[in-house]
């Protein structure tokens, strides 16, 4: 047993000393025992007994003393976790630990010795591959030193949360370009937040609150578009806030409540369609609510209580399906309290120091509406004027209309054009231009009804995809007018944004019939995942996705899906999901595109039992449209599910559901199914398989997080793409569950 060198009996209930014998194991590589109830001291020579250590991890047990200045000479440490134990005192030099990644000091009693003893940091800029530094939850205080600037450019995650730091922030935190999350609330830091942290592009989660922070909210926020969470709550700042940040299209989370901000709220922060938790509470806030609050249907938590707010309160708050908090409270609204929704639930709605409302549900205790009567029996003649006005407008109304319907039902092409004009129009000649004459080369793409070609518009420059339909293809005019219908009114980070349409004639004076999208340099997911490689071509690259690469674009799908399905005002259904028409932009993200075959649902319909029947036939493509469809099954979201679930094993065993090798019975489905959980390997695409042995993956702890993952991604697409319907997850769920594997992943700097 000597030399033994890999023990891991992490996450148990194993309690009691460790056994002495275990220090004597010298050829230890691996020494994994966290999540336990283990008590007792460390070893004063621990770092000399373990010369070959590379991996400690003791996090969240019992142990207590202080930590072994020995430590330092385990000169081999790669992850270092000593965190959620009972140990105090100082952290020792740390010089030596060149080769660490990891090291998580976070839930303990550790200490600094002066306001200038955090040097201990400065130790760490020899570890030049430090990718995650928690010390969040101690007795640290003091400032922070500047030479944190210096620390690895690997590092990702950054924690000192919830201790007694002071001081300001040193303006050469933004050297750490490839932060992800950033954690220094509840500590005592002052001085404004340094401007340059709008260059931290990655960043995910950013949280400040709880500390003594002045001065105007930075404008340059509006450059982290990566953004989730943005927590400044608790501090001192002051003004209006920026209506730059609405340009975080992706923050899901934002606390700005118990500052100073003053100010009307400005309309463009409800632009952020992805937020579920708001609060903006205690702060200086006037005027009345915005109307586009609307557009928020994702919100699960509001709370704008103790403002100076005034006016009516919305009654489209009542629509909110998701909200499960909210908080008006201490401030001037008056009128009638809306009493569906959130609003029928006291315990989950504040209206508390509105001394102007009345009505709403009897929990409120709020005084019953007054009814206005009139004083005179007669009408007055300011009211007679105004009732023959309002008359002559509705006769004026009446009339247009009519003569409206009569002209569409002499001109078909009138009403073509009624259904594009939600976006702005460009002409036949402008596109001829930006694409050079639809020149071949400027060819990017060939879909059922029509060509998409690479354009340059005159107007800003601005380089387009450019789908022209071929109305001569049967169906093709219904899938333009599918496609304006369901992007006029939705929007979302993972769907294709239509910027413009074309209406008209060409040359000819044939129809002619375009939408004009954003260009996704970096082309369709069908491109990736079967790459035809032209030898000579001056631009080729070698086209590979990587495991995180594969896993964000999945939780990018089905974050897409969700909110057709579930956070439009009519579900709307893709019918047609398959990787040509999952698009890629610059930074890999994903978009869902091809809306020619979108069915949109009465709510209904949205969840229907699976019994009825339809005449309309297989829609979608073969392979992923849903079994019950070809047996007259109407369309609903459980075919996107299943056409989901299809797509998720494709992309991470890289084999079509077409494929020569499925005959018969078989199928991707029963092929993955089969060799779940043993025979992984045996289905994954080899790309993935060389990755998760690459000697970066790590050591076996790594592979084996890895291989689990996997194991979990697959079972997820197995459980999407069940040929019973009942069977099949919501696509919801699959989010969550998604998201929780890519947050374990990252938190063991594994995932992007």
């Amino acid at each position: 047993m000597t030399n033994l060198s890999f023990i891991d009996f992490g996450e148990n209930s194993f309690s009691g000393m460790l056994p002495p014998s275990i220090f004597n194991l010298s050829s230890l590589i691996d020494l994994i025992m966290g999540e336990n109830e283990i008590q007792g001291s460390l070893p004063s020579n621990l770092g000399m007994v373990f010369p070959s250590l590379q991996t400690f991890s003791i996090s969240n047990n019992q142990f207590s003393g202080s930590i072994p200045v020995s430590l330092s000479n385990a000169s081999n440490l790669f992850r270092l976790g000593i965190g959620g134990n009972h140990l105090h005192g100082k952290v020792p030099p740390l010089t030596n630990l060149h080769k660490l990644e990891w090291l998580i000091l976070a839930g303990n009693h550790l200490r600094s010795g002066g306001i200038d003893d955090l040097t201990f940091l400065c130790d760490l800029t020899n570890a030049t591959h430090l990718e995650i530094l928690q010390m969040f939850t101690n007795n640290f205080w003091g400032t922070l030193p500047q030479c944190i600037g210096n620390l690895s450019s690997s590092l990702q995650i950054f924690i000192v949360a919830q201790n007694k730091i002071l001081g300001s922030i040193p303006n050469e935190i933004v050297n750490l370009a490839n932060l992800e999350l950033l954690g220094m609330d509840e500590n005592q830091f002052s001085g404004h937040i340094p401007p340059g942290l709008g260059k931290l592009h990655k960043l995910y989660e950013l949280a400040f609150n709880g500390n003594s922070l002045s001065g105007n909210f930075p404008s340059s926020f509006r450059n982290l578009s990566q953004l989730n969470v943005l927590s400044l709550a608790g501090n001192k700042l002051q003004g209006n806030i920026p209506p730059s940040l609405a340009e975080c299209q992706n923050l899901r989370i934002l606390h700005l409540g118990a500052n100073n901000f003053s100010g009307i709220i400005s309309q463009e922060i409800f632009g952020l369609l992805n937020l579920y938790d708001l609060s903006l509470g205690q702060n200086q806030f006037i005027g009345s609510l915005p109307e586009n609050i609307g557009i928020l249907i994702n919100l699960e938590y509001l709370d704008i209580s103790d403002n100076m707010l005034f006016g009516t309160i919305p009654e489209f708050l009542e629509g909110f399906v998701f909200l499960e908090s909210l908080n008006l409270s201490y401030n001037n609204f008056e009128g009638m309290l809306p009493i569906k929704g959130v609003f029928k639930n006291a315990m989950a709605t504040s209206v508390e120091g509105n001394s102007k409302l009345c009505g709403g549900i009897p929990e409120f205790h709020l005084p019953k509406c007054k009814l206005q009567h009139a004083k005179k029996k007669g009408l007055s003649l300011t009211m007679k004027l105004v009732l023959s006005l309002v008359c002559g407008i509705l006769g004026v109304i009446f009339a247009l209309t009519f003569l409206y319907l009569y002209c569409s039902r002499r001109d078909k092409k009138g009403q073509a054009a009624t259904d594009s004009d939600k976006f702005p129009q460009v002409s036949y000649q402008s596109l001829l231009k930006a694409t050079n004459g639809f020149s071949s080369t400027n060819l990017v793409g060939v879909g059922s009804f029509g060509s998409v070609y690479k354009g340059l518009l005159e107007q800003g420059e601005t380089t387009v995809a450019i789908k022209v339909l071929n109305l001569v293809r049967r169906g093709a005019y219904k899938s333009f007018i599918a496609e304006c219908k369901a992007f006029k009114n939705i929007r979302h980070r993972n769907l294709i944004k239509v910027l413009s349409a074309c209406s008209g004639f060409d040359y000819r004076g044939h129809n002619f019939k375009a939408l004009i999208y954003e260009f996704m340099v970096n082309g369709s997911l069908e491109e990736w995942l079967y790459p035809i490689h032209t030898i000579g071509e001056r631009n080729e690259r070698p086209r590979s996705l990587t495991i995180s690469q594969r896993l964000n674009i999945v939780i990018d799908v089905a974050m897409a899906l969700d909110y057709l399905h579930h956070h439009c005002e009519t579900p709307i259904v893709h019918c047609d999901l398959k990787p040509n028409n999952i698009l890629l932009n610059e930074d890999m993200v994903a978009h869902v595109g091809d809306f020619g075959l979108v069915r949109f649902l009465p709510k209904a319909a949205e969840n229907s039992s699976g019994n009825q029947s339809s005449s309309l036939g297989i829609k979608g493509t073969i392979g992923y449209a849903p079994p019950e469809y070809g047996m007259g099954h109407e369309v609903w979201t459980q075919g996107d599910v299943y056409s989901f679930g299809i797509l998720l094993l494709e992309i991470f065993t890289g084999k079509r559901p077409t494929d020569d090798m499925f005959q018969g019975t078989s199928n991707l489905y029963s092929f993955v199914k089969a060799a779940l959980p043993e025979q992984v390997e045996e289905v994954l695409d080899p790309v993935l398989v060389q990755e998760s042995n690459h000697p970066n993956a790590g050591k076996a702890r790594n592979r084996i997080l890895i291989i689990e993952s996997l194991i979990f991604v697959l079972e997820i697409g197995v459980a999407c793409s069940a040929e019973l319907p009942r069977e099949r997850l919501n696509i919801y769920d699959v989010v969550a569950h998604m998201c929780r594997i890519r947050n374990k992943l990252r938190a063991n700097g594994i995932c992007e």
